[in-house]
């Protein structure tokens, strides 16, 4: 930068500043303006000049078309004079005949007459009498009705006639069959026409071209090869894209690289034929240089630009002549302003005049009301100062208190959640363990200062860590978790790997600028073995009382049906009523051996594929009675098809689940009601519905419905049944579940999967595994 100015000295003030703008600018319109007069001129002269040239190609090979047909339209007439044919007039006279024609036209090299053997027979001059043509190719193409050649060399009659210049003798055939007096066919006519006509059609058109703007004419024949053009190209193959036309019909034109790497604006035409002229496929090329066809643009371009130039230096003059008028009264209100240094309280009044103009008035007048402004903003300044400073004093004071009792609230915390009999955990939403406590020490083993950072997912046992994982980036993703606000059951493990059953409440911190997850864990591993104890007592003491019950039930049955013997009817009473305790009693030991069982995760199940239909029909005559007893009607729906469909179940372990479900909606639906079990074939699961028209499941207990012992009004029952159907569908890979409005009926759902695999037991989600 610093070289730069030295090279080129930026201006001081602002009449400079403007004297650059207005040369700058100048300068950059002057280049603008040629540049769009440039390709605005250079596009119009391309196009006039290029249709110029397609104009000029469109005349000369309109022109070569009726040259030609001249001389087709004279052979043909020929060939139709009878007295040609005529084999009683002498040679001598038909030679003459030949001889008027030849010297009616100047380009005719021969003409002769060949029988249909192929030999001359009489000819203009006498050139080639007697001579054997049949293999020519204007001989063949005259009999098979082709009566025109393209441009050739001559062979025979090279030798014969008298060439002109240093080119060869080349020339254009025109030949027909010519008859006798009796209308046969008796040999073809043919004429020779010399190339040479073409140059003077081109020496007509092209040459006055040629001098005033240098273009070049070429004749092309159809397959690409130069007749006539400038030295270099002539007999030479252009190539095919060259003479590529998008409407053979009518020239065109278009600009061309042409071998050698020139380029060159280039008319084309293609040759049509005239009235009944054929013609023969030519294509006459006109072209001119680019850079001679542009020249007069750059002529342009180059005095625009000095005139430019010329502009740009008048306009600088210009512009530092109007800058030094427009900053004179600027400086001059420079000049006043300078005097607010010395004390003055404002600006001095500039006058009008040529010396100034009203902007500059205005800009002095705002500057004095500014002044006066920052003076009285000086003043309450001031006075603000010294009152913020004070209550700056006060706010200090009130911080510092409030930062003390901040801390003394952390510190309190801190040693709450330090002796707290129950392990804290603080988790950032990384899944990174930010705080520790000494219950969480002696839990899992590890220090305050080695757990800080570390994953909380090694808490927990290996299976479980992926879902933890997963939980946190749902989390992340939806901010939703399910355990939030909740206390559950999970298993976690200490450094050493043992595994201990812990309760966990889980909640989040909001507060600060670093959310993150408070975990208290307490310690049930006593209170799970003493559940252990229970249900290893309740299995022993159910065991132990089936035997002795059985036996009761079955004497007890043997009285009640008077099997043994009559009994008086108050000793029959007494026998019914222990009958059904008796029942009652076999049915709540069988039901505390199921849940155990479940519990355990030793219920086996006997799987096989069935049809569902007869098992809820099996079900449904299994409750009938029991309905008929409460005037409670059974009905089954299967829409949809779904009479067929199947899955693996075990027949008696469902039966069970649909019985209990069934008498459960009996007991608590109104009288003359109906109770409907469906089944729906829906497209991930097979869902059988029990639906009644109860009163419905009362909010407060909807929470516990499928806990142990939990009962709902006085209906009697032990309150296992619903625990136990939630079990055996679980192990069959399915879910029970319900939906209820109080006063309109509950329905319950059990959906299994329609092809089961054995799933992993539902012990396995109650035992502490992670949502």
């Amino acid at each position: 930068m610093s070289v730069f100015k030295t090279a080129f000295p930026l201006p001081r003030g602002l009449a400079g500043y403007m004297a650059l703008a207005f040369s700058l600018l100048s300068i950059i319109l002057t280049f603008v303006i040629v540049e769009v007069v440039e390709h605005k001129a250079t596009h119009h002269v391309e196009e006039t000049i290029g249709r110029g040239l397609a104009e000029v190609a469109l005349q000369t090979s309109d022109k070569l078309d009726r040259g030609m047909f001249e001389r087709y339209r004279e052979v043909a007439l020929l060939a139709r004079r009878s007295e040609l044919g005529d084999a009683s007039r002498s040679i001598a006279a038909r030679r003459a005949m030949l001889d008027d024609v030849l010297n009616s036209y100047r380009y005719y090299g021969w003409i002769g007459l060949a029988g249909l053997d192929g030999k001359v027979k009489v000819a203009a001059k006498g050139l080639l009498e007697g001579q054997d043509v049949s293999a020519r190719p204007w001989f063949g193409r005259a009999l098979e009705g082709r009566h025109v050649g393209d441009v050739h060399e001559a062979l025979l009659l090279a030798k014969l006639l008298q060439q002109e210049g240093g080119e060869p003798m080349r020339f254009v055939d025109v030949a027909f069959p010519y008859h006798g007096p009796d209308g046969r066919v008796n040999g073809v006519l043919a004429a020779h026409l010399s190339w040479a006509w073409a140059r003077d059609v081109e020496e007509s058109i092209i040459a006055p071209l040629e001098q005033s703007r240098q273009v070049e004419a070429m004749i092309v024949s159809a397959n690409g090869v130069v007749l006539l053009g400038p030295s270099d190209l002539q007999g030479k193959r252009l190539p095919t894209s060259l003479l590529a036309m998008a409407d053979p019909a009518h020239p065109t034109w278009r600009q061309e690289t042409w071998p050698g790497g020139t380029r060159y604006l280039t008319g084309l035409s293609r040759s049509r034929g005239y009235d009944d002229y054929p013609g023969l496929g030519w294509t006459v090329l006109v072209r001119q240089k680019v850079s001679t066809a542009l020249l007069p643009i750059e002529l342009l371009r180059q005095y625009a630009l000095a005139s430019g130039i010329g502009l740009a230096l008048l306009f600088s003059i210009a512009g530092a002549f109007v800058a030094r008028m427009i900053t004179r009264p600027l400086k001059r209100l420079a000049r006043s302003a300078r005097t607010l240094q010395d004390g003055s309280a404002r600006i001095p009044v500039i006058e009008g005049g040529a010396s100034s103009y009203e902007e500059v008035r205005e800009l002095a007048d705002s500057l004095n009301h500014l002044v006066q402004d920052l003076i009285r903003r000086s003043g309450e300044l001031e006075l603000l100062n010294a009152t913020l400073e004070r209550r700056v004093g006060e706010r200090t004071n009130e911080l510092a208190a409030a930062l003390a009792q901040v801390q003394a609230n952390e510190q309190r915390i801190h040693t709450i959640i330090d002796t707290a009999q129950d392990a804290f955990i603080g988790v950032d939403l990384d899944g990174r363990i930010v705080d520790w406590n000494t219950q969480a020490r002696a839990m899992f083993g590890w220090s305050r200062s080695e757990a800080i950072g570390k994953p909380v997912a090694l808490t927990v046992p290996e299976r479980y860590r992926f879902s933890v994982e997963k939980s946190l980036a749902r989390f992340a993703e939806t901010g939703e978790l399910g355990l939030l606000g909740q206390r559950v059951e999970r298993i976690v493990s200490d450094r050493n790997g043992n595994e201990i059953p812990v309760e966990l409440t889980l909640g989040l911190v909001a507060s600060g600028t670093r959310p993150f997850f408070s975990i208290f864990l307490h310690d049930i591993s006593l209170r799970k073995k003493v559940e252990r104890m229970k249900d290893e007592f309740i299995a022993t003491a159910s065991h132990e009382l089936r035997t002795p019950l059985t036996s009761m039930r079955v004497s007890l049955s043997l009285l009640a049906q008077g099997t043994v013997a009559t009994l008086e009817p108050e000793v029959q009473e007494l026998v019914d009523i222990a009958h059904r305790h008796c029942e009652r009693l076999v049915r709540l030991v069988n039901d505390m051996l199921d849940v155990q069982k479940i519990e355990a995760g030793g219920l086996q199940l006997d799987k096989r594929r069935e049809a569902v239909l007869p098992l809820v029909q099996e079900a449904i005559a299994a409750m009938r009675g029991f309905g008929r007893e409460r005037h409670i009607a059974l009905e089954c729906e299967c829409p949809g098809g779904c009479a067929d469909v199947s899955a693996e179940l075990d027949h008696d372990r469902l039966l069970q689940v649909l019985t209990n479900l069934l008498s459960n909606a009996i007991k608590f639906s109104p009288p003359d009601s109906a109770v409907v079990v469906r089944i729906e074939r829906l497209p991930q699961v097979l869902r059988i519905s029990v639906i009644d028209q109860g009163s419905g499941i009362p909010d407060s207990f909807r929470d516990r419905i499928f806990q142990r012992f939990a009962q709902a009004g006085s209906a009697g029952g032990s309150g296992l049944g619903l625990s136990i159907c939630k079990g055996i569908v679980e192990e069959h890979g399915g879910s029970l579940w319900f939906t209820s409005v109080e006063g309109k009926g509950t329905s319950f759902h059990v959906d299994l999967p329609a092809g089961v695999a054995d799933p992993a037991p539902a012990a396995a989600r109650a035992d502490g595994e992670p949502a």
